[in-house]
């Protein structure tokens, strides 16, 4: 019996298994190149080979040094092992690592509105597209919703976000260039009330989380919501581009210690060979992952199922199970 469960539109599990394939090729096709599908002694050469294999997709070094170090026990004595029995340690490592994080649920009936949702992270991850697949989703669920355009360093920021809104049907509200961020937030919680809106999504200018003082500004937002509606924000979702590796673990601590973090959303799954990185963060930062990018479509941000993540990488006929 499966210990998560995931329910989804038809088609999630090929979706997000062909958004896996290079992590899959990358781990699941050299494990069989360096350990061999038929029985036979493992060597040290071996099992230094499988440790490049692992951190190579930024699983992380010290989850691959649980894998290897499992390895050695296992074949203590005899030192046999095969592809099957090595893919089947790390499934079950990687399932009692997911059983270690927190549990997250998408926002269903809203009790406190406008409920707020502040989008954050660093620039180049696809905040501004994910937040746009976020209202799509929300909207498609049956939730009345505005985007709140905090992002007032950039005009462009802005402009793409109008852009995206446009193509959803989605009010967006705003200032000029240079406004303060915070007032934004105000004024779109103000309009939020006025007409009766659900939901809330605030984008946030991409900053670097080594910069104190947008940092800051962050978190003025955050005393703003929290002053102006109770409980605000409801969530923070931290987006991290996958094909940063373990700099994105670098990001999600420093945002965890400024603002708080309730849900990462990871995108690029589908362009990377580096798809371990989910479970590093899973690992040492106990965070949910909320959500994941698995293509390019308004539909291609679905939810995170740990079970499916497994299952793409490690299939129970493949993994000796």
């Amino acid at each position: 019996m499966s210990i998560f469960n995931y329910k989804e539109q038809p088609g999630y599990f090929a979706r997000l298994k062909n958004a896996l394939t290079l992590t899959q090729e990358e781990i699941g096709k050299k494990i069989d190149q360096i350990v061999g599908k038929q029985e036979s002694p493992i060597t040290e050469n071996q099992l230094e080979e499988l440790e490049n294999v692992l951190i190579g997709s930024d699983i992380g070094v010290n989850m691959t040094m649980e894998i290897i170090g499992r390895i050695r026990e296992e074949t203590r004595g005899q030192r046999i092992m095969t592809s099957f029995k090595v893919k089947r340690l790390i499934r079950e490592e990687l399932v009692r690592i997911f059983k270690g994080t927190q549990e997250w649920e998408e926002p269903g009936s809203l009790t406190k509105t406008p409920y707020i949702i502040f989008v954050v992270g660093v620039n180049g991850v696809g905040k501004t597209t994910t937040i746009a697949k976020l209202a799509h989703r929300y909207r498609s669920q049956g939730k009345d919703l505005l985007i709140c355009a905090s992002d007032t360093f950039r005009a462009a920021a802005v402009d793409q976000l109008m852009v995206w809104a446009d193509r959803i049907n989605t009010d967006v509200i705003r200032q000029s260039t240079g406004s303060d961020p915070a007032a934004v937030l105000f004024d779109a919680i103000a309009a939020s009330r006025a007409r009766n809106k659900e939901m809330l999504i605030v984008d946030t200018a991409g900053r670097l989380h080594t910069k104190s003082n947008l940092m800051q500004e962050l978190q003025k937002m955050k005393r703003v919501a929290a002053r102006e509606v109770e409980g605000a924000p409801h969530q923070v979702y931290l987006v991290l581009d996958a094909t940063t590796g373990q700099n994105g673990q670098v990001q999600a601590q420093q945002f965890l210690n400024t603002i708080g973090i309730t849900g990462l959303i990871v995108t690029k799954l589908d362009g990377t060979a580096k798809g371990g990185i989910v479970v590093s963060i899973a690992r040492d930062l106990k965070l949910p992952i909320a959500y994941i990018g698995v293509g390019e479509k308004l539909e291609d941000l679905v939810p995170f199922s740990a079970e499916a993540f497994i299952d793409s990488l490690f299939p129970e006929n493949e993994a000796g199970r």
